[in-house]
């Protein structure tokens, strides 16, 4: 999921399903049905709105019904559009351990001492658990294991988290090479 102007992308449509209209979506919601489940959606300039009835889940994708949108040609033009939910439309996270990528981005990366690190600049699931990367305050880049023993302070509301080090990365973050 990523932000802009107050909203998060919830996928993206990926082509055309069937004759009918239509369309494969690639879901960045923890369950991919989910795409569909906070009202219309957006565009990135939020110049339309997309209404959209997902009927299946299908490879890492959802298909789904586009409003308006009766044949293949229709369906295939919209191929490449983000969708886009308003922020607050979505519900708040579960439990204090639990957050959303989008509210991540942007937070202050500070050290257990307060001393600044730099900036979240992404977040990525690439299976075995996320991973930030943190643009450092000279704009390197490092990515740490997003776990409670590297990342112990998450505090959204205050725009921060505190990141201790582990060793191996601190020589990497400094680049000094082994």
């Amino acid at each position: 999921m990523s932000v802009e102007n107050g909203r998060i992308c919830l996928g993206v449509i990926v082509g055309a399903h069937g004759i009918k209209g239509d369309v494969r979506v690639k879901p960045f919601t923890a369950e991919p049905e989910d795409v569909g489940a906070y009202g219309p959606l957006s565009d990135a300039p939020g110049t339309r709105t997309f209404r959209i009835t997902v009927r299946s889940v299908v490879k890492g994708a959802v298909v789904a019904k586009v409003d308006g949108v009766a044949d293949r040609d229709a369906a295939e033009a919209l191929k490449g559009i983000s969708l886009y939910v308003d922020r607050d439309r979505l519900p708040a996270p579960e439990d204090e351990d639990t957050f959303y990528h989008a509210d991540l981005i942007g937070l202050r990366a500070e050290a257990p001492d307060g001393s600044p690190l730099g900036q979240v600049a992404a977040v990525f699931d690439h299976g075995a658990g996320d991973i930030l990367d943190i643009r450092g305050t000279d704009g390197r880049v490092v990515s740490v294991p997003f776990t409670k023993a590297v990342v112990p302070l998450v505090d959204v509301t205050a725009g921060r988290i505190v990141v201790a080090m582990p060793e191996w990365l601190a020589d990497d973050a400094a680049g000094e090479d082994e």
